[in-house]
């Protein structure tokens, strides 16, 4: 058992709406792990990092991965910065784990400068370019299919994502 996939990347890189797309063509449920963390806390991701801290998000996130990880067998959508817990790498081993990989210019029309996500509160362009810096080494190792979602449509996404599991 397990997810059919699990989709990982930076902030823009489409997982929510590829992931929704991708479950629906394979007739399977999507699970976004922010969703989870949200319910289980009762208020957005960004207040739970302003009123709990990123510490208290970190281990929500880290419980709600784990849990989908186990019960889910759909498509999988995990918070951009869920791969920087060890754990949870180790316990994407032997998963399809799908990387959509998004340049910096794409990924900043895509989310916004004005968004509420609270890594990028202070000079979001430049935070955007440091986390996908940083963390694009730790998806690209857990990757077995690599997507770049760059100027294309989402179900051209998908496709490819298609492509690349069968």
């Amino acid at each position: 058992m397990g997810p059919r996939a699990v989709l990982i990347g930076a902030p823009g890189s489409g997982k929510s709406t590829v992931g929704r797309l991708l479950a629906e063509r394979l007739g399977v449920a999507f699970r976004d792990t922010d969703a989870e963390v949200e319910a289980a806390a009762g208020k957005p991701v960004s207040d739970i990092f302003v009123e709990d801290g990123e510490e208290r998000f970190r281990a929500l996130e880290a419980e709600a991965v784990r849990r989908a990880l186990a019960e889910h067998d759909g498509v999988l959508s995990l918070g951009g910065g869920a791969v920087l817990d060890e754990t949870t790498r180790g316990l994407l081993a032997g998963h399809r784990v799908v990387y959509l990989e998004v340049g910096l210019s794409q990924a900043v029309s895509r989310v916004g400068l004005g968004s509420a996500r609270p890594l990028l509160v202070f000079n979001p362009r430049s935070q955007l370019k440091k986390l996908m810096d940083a963390r694009r080494p730790v998806y690209e190792a857990l990757a077995v299919v690599t997507v770049a979602t760059d100027e294309r449509e989402p179900a051209e996404v998908v496709d490819e994502i298609v492509r690349g599991l069968a």
